[in-house]
């Protein structure tokens, strides 16, 4: 898929430059387009020192995190509920706590812990599956909230407006929780009426009607104030929450005796080589990207869109951010070109800029994550797994632009 999509990127281009120096005689097309191929190569050099300090960082505290036990309490909590949700699991099988524990690391941003406990619990689902070619209730539920992407710290998305100049990078903090809150939430309903699951079982209710009474209330106590005030809200959760973790990973770790800086350190040389492998898929996709505006293709996409919602008179700001959404399905790295590409024509503090980093935020790559970890296990036969999980990903789309009307205005 990745491959197909990289190559349609540059052909589409190719093309729309033709048709600018034929038809519309743009001598200047294709000097645009190699222009661009040239700065989107210096601005993934410059994206990636900083991506190296963050992820030096960040898989630093979490090493502490992950050393003091503090993913493994996360996964006692939420194991009671998946129990339930997942019926045909026996109690006290190992898919559970993997389960919980994968869940546990994603809303941490652990992905490099995730994506192998994430396929451990696939393989643990599989051993329970009467038949193996065909995917189950339990695995179809696992994988529609896996792509979901319930993040509560969406550290990248800092990071990258914080590269592009954002005069406060956290300020996205609340509508990407609320966007991706509302993702989840249905993924999980979808799921529960295509499985005829009871989620009137007084811990689901607990958990799920808690859920959803918190951000209700949440949402009223915000209808309260006005713009300024929740952006400025916004700010102030985000990097209270973010430095408010880092202290508690700290606080118990060294309560357990853990040697913090020490597991600091190790978890930090991950990160550095984690960061170093990511440049050749930046250039790459940041380059097609490039060479796609610069022939004009993405503005013809985007024109023909914005006059069909104009012909419904509705407001066409949210459409400069739709290639971000409409590719996010396809390939992580590409809505991520797509979103930065999006921060440095609109500029990073622009309602597109704002409502690309929520989408990215709050929406994943679906088939990338259904492919993987459906062909881990060998499953061919998904049932409503691609249903529920697009499901999901349009409940977060929608959910995105309707909260950054409401936040940004």
């Amino acid at each position: 898929m990745l491959n197909t999509l990289w190559l349609a990127f540059f052909i589409i281009a190719a093309l729309c430059g033709l048709h600018q120096w034929l038809f519309l005689h743009d001598a200047e097309v294709f000097a645009r387009i190699v222009h661009s191929l040239f700065d989107m190569a210096e601005l993934s050099v410059k994206l990636m020192v900083l991506l190296f300090g963050l992820l030096t960082l960040w898989l630093g505290f979490l090493r502490i995190a992950e050393a003091a036990g503090l993913i493994n309490v996360l996964a006692r909590l939420l194991s009671p509920v998946f129990r339930r949700l997942m019926p045909e699991v026996p109690a006290g099988h190992p898919a559970l706590g993997l389960i919980t524990l994968n869940f546990a690391a994603n809303a941490l941003g652990l992905d490099n812990a995730a994506t192998p406990i994430g396929l451990r619990a696939m393989h643990a689902l599989q051993s329970l599956n009467p038949d193996p070619k065909t995917a189950t209730n339990a695995q179809i539920l696992f994988l529609v909230l896996n792509s979901s992407s319930l993040t509560l710290l969406p550290v990248t998305i800092f990071m990258y407006r914080a590269q592009q100049g954002a005069a406060d990078p956290a300020m996205v903090f609340l509508p990407i929780l609320l966007a991706t809150t509302a993702s989840s939430l249905v993924g999980l309903l979808a799921v529960a009426f295509a499985q005829r699951l009871k989620l009137h079982d007084p811990v689901v209710l607990a958990w799920v009607g808690g859920l959803i009474l918190a951000m209700g209330a949440f949402m009223a106590f915000l209808a309260t104030l006005t713009s300024s005030a929740i952006s400025s809200l916004s700010s102030l959760l985000g990097n209270l929450t973010l430095f408010g973790i880092i202290i508690a990973f700290l606080a118990v770790g060294a309560w357990k005796k853990i040697p913090v800086y020490d597991s600091f350190i190790e978890g930090a040389k991950e990160g550095f080589d984690i960061a170093k492998n990511l440049l050749p898929y930046l250039v790459a996709m940041l380059c097609a990207i490039g060479a796609l505006r610069a022939s004009g293709a993405l503005d013809l996409l985007l024109d023909a869109i914005r006059w069909v919602v104009q012909l419904a008179h509705l407001d066409t700001r949210f459409i400069d951010a739709l290639p971000t959404a409409l590719v996010k399905p396809f390939s992580g790295s590409a809505a991520r070109a797509l979103m930065i590409e999006t921060m440095q024509h609109y500029g990073v503090d622009s309602f597109p800029a704002l409502l690309a980093a929520t989408v990215q935020g709050s929406t994943e790559t679906t088939f990338y994550v259904l492919a993987v970890y459906f062909g881990a296990v060998g499953i061919q036969r998904t049932r409503h797994a691609v249903s529920c999980a697009l499901t999901a990903d349009i409940a977060g789309v929608l959910a995105s632009i309707a909260v950054c009307y409401w936040f940004f205005g």
